[in-house]
């Protein structure tokens, strides 16, 4: 019988993040990597390191509705205080993905301004300096139109083809799938999500045991985001 399994692995981090720290160097101060790991990386030390954090008034709802359609290439949907955007990436999610939790008072995060790239330059230092072939993902909560509860997503990849395309293949029973693609890294950040704890101080998640045939190139922009041709809802 063939098994398969993946293990998970955070590590509580007590340094601080600011703008300049070696994301690498850290990583790899907490973590042993070997060949075929992954590491799932939250945007939000991602933003720190790279200088994506403002300072804001609090309780100041008007200018903080500028800056959501400052980092928006529209709003869909608002309600309240709440707005559904389109940021700038593509990306839809909930007030441009401008975040207030684990900052500083009186200060927000953005998202980083290129993901990818982001993750690309964070593979490139841990690979250099561990030796190791690897993949780094960047993820962020999201809702989800249509259901309850907040999950995990990713939203910059290096080292990943982040869509495994099974258009073609066929199941069990021998009928061709004509419509399955799967959101490999997305499922990934999700995985991941589960061990991380919101108030732990853990932005840091190795995964190991991953099949290392969907390891190559891609990117959440070009792979993952849905273009508007084949957007059904906007």
């Amino acid at each position: 019988m063939n098994r398969a399994g993946l293990q998970l692995f955070t590590s509580q981090i007590e340094e601080d993040v600011d703008v300049g720290t070696d994301l690498a160097d850290l990583i790899l101060h907490h973590f042993d990597l070997n060949d075929g790991d992954i590491m799932v990386v939250t945007q939000k030390v991602v933003s720190k390191a790279e200088g994506q954090v403002l300072e804001v008034v609090d309780d100041d709802q008007e200018s903080f509705d500028a800056l959501v359609r400052s980092e928006s290439r529209r709003i869909l949907r608002r309600r309240g205080t709440l707005a559904i955007t389109e940021t700038h990436h593509g990306f839809i999610c909930a007030n441009a993905g401008i975040d207030r939790s684990n900052t500083d008072a009186g200060t927000v995060t953005l998202l980083p301004k290129d993901p990818d790239r982001s993750a690309r330059r964070l593979l490139h230092q841990l690979q250099y300096r561990s030796g190791v072939r690897l993949a780094v993902l960047i993820t962020d909560t999201f809702g989800r139109t249509w259901r309850s509860g907040v999950t995990d997503v990713a939203i910059g990849v290096a080292g990943l083809t982040p869509i495994a395309d099974l258009r073609g293949t066929r199941d069990h029973n021998g009928v061709p799938l004509q419509a399955t693609e799967v959101c490999i890294a997305d499922e990934i950040a999700a995985a991941a999500d589960l061990i991380k704890r919101k108030d732990g101080r853990t932005p840091f998640v190795l995964v190991r045991g991953v099949d290392t045939a969907h390891f190559g190139l891609g990117s959440i922009g070009t792979d993952v985001v849905r273009g508007y041709g084949f957007d059904l809802f906007r």
